[in-house]
């Protein structure tokens, strides 16, 4: 059954930029999010505070944040993957934030040096000063279709680490195929585990387009009746571990989709193309989204 309405979460800002070779100014990413926030977009993830050693993208993230208009209707959200992260958002001024975990124990040793159960230990400090400060924290599993050291991912092991991240605080799991392997058949072996122990109304899909699935994929997310997508405008984001391939499915694919299906999103198709032409001017090239080339051609 799928869903009347669907929610797009927006992580061009934060998740396609970080993976662009070209790093944009305060001002250019401000001018962004504010092209997107007049699309009908209510939910947009403007940046993160890491370290600007590992991802110098993300360094002015501060900016950003401080000079955005805490709109009601518009919730800004940055990734904070520990203590310090969090502490420097909110400083900033963000009212939610996004925790990260793996369903792959390589990719959690080779990414962040511990195993998932060190790194999920890691974020009670974080949930508790969350909590204190009201803060919503939603989460993130990466690799749940597979991983770039391992292969193959179990589902079951997708379902523990989303149940702890609910369990731990989390309003929101977000299911992340990063490297864009999944098919049909292994987003429905992953939603027939999930949704077992999770709840639907807490999962959102976050599907990479590295092999062109991501949206035969959310097609068939929809159908277990998820209504929270993540997406990023104008495709941005490239895949690290995929030379040359593509990374976040577009915003305006997706929404393209919805629409044909009578999916309600409140998103104006035609705000959405102004914020995906300035980025790709910006960055110098056509956007990825096959609906934005053929909706700006005519």
């Amino acid at each position: 059954m799928f869903p009347k309405e669907v929610s797009i979460v927006e992580v061009g800002p934060r998740d396609g930029l970080q993976n662009e070779k070209q790093a944009l100014s305060a001002e250019q990413k401000i001018e962004l999010i504010q092209l997107l926030s007049k699309t009908g977009l209510n939910r947009i993830e403007a940046g993160s505070f890491v370290s600007p050693k590992w991802v110098p993208q993300m360094a002015n993230s501060d900016a950003v944040f401080k000079a955005l208009s805490p709109e009601d209707k518009i919730h800004y959200s940055a990734l904070t993957p520990n203590l310090k992260g969090l502490e420097a958002a909110i400083e900033a001024g963000a009212k939610e934030v996004a925790v990260f975990g793996a369903a792959s124990e390589s990719f959690s040793l080779k990414n962040i040096n511990c195993s998932i159960s060190e790194s999920l230990k890691r974020f009670e400090a974080v949930f508790d000063l969350a909590s204190e400060n009201k803060i919503k924290v939603r989460g993130y599993v990466s690799c749940v279709m597979g991983c770039p050291y391992e292969g193959k991912i179990s589902p079951s092991a997708v379902t523990q680490v989303s149940k702890e991240l609910i369990d731990m605080g989390c309003y929101e799991v977000s299911l992340g195929d990063t490297i864009g392997v999944g098919t049909p058949m292994s987003t429905k072996l992953l939603l027939d585990d999930v949704l077992n122990e999770v709840d639907v109304s807490k999962v959102a899909a976050h599907f990479h387009d590295t092999y062109g699935q991501a949206l035969v994929n959310l097609y068939t997310a929809l159908g277990y009746g998820i209504s929270s997508i993540d997406s990023a405008v104008a495709g941005l984001g490239g895949c690290p571990y995929a030379k040359g391939a593509s990374g976040n499915v577009a915003t305006e694919d997706v929404l393209y989709m919805l629409n044909g299906m009578g999916i309600s999103t409140g998103i104006d198709m035609t705000k959405l193309l102004k914020a995906s032409s300035y980025i790709s001017e910006l960055l110098g090239r056509s956007p990825v989204s096959k609906a934005a080339n053929a909706l700006l051609a005519k």
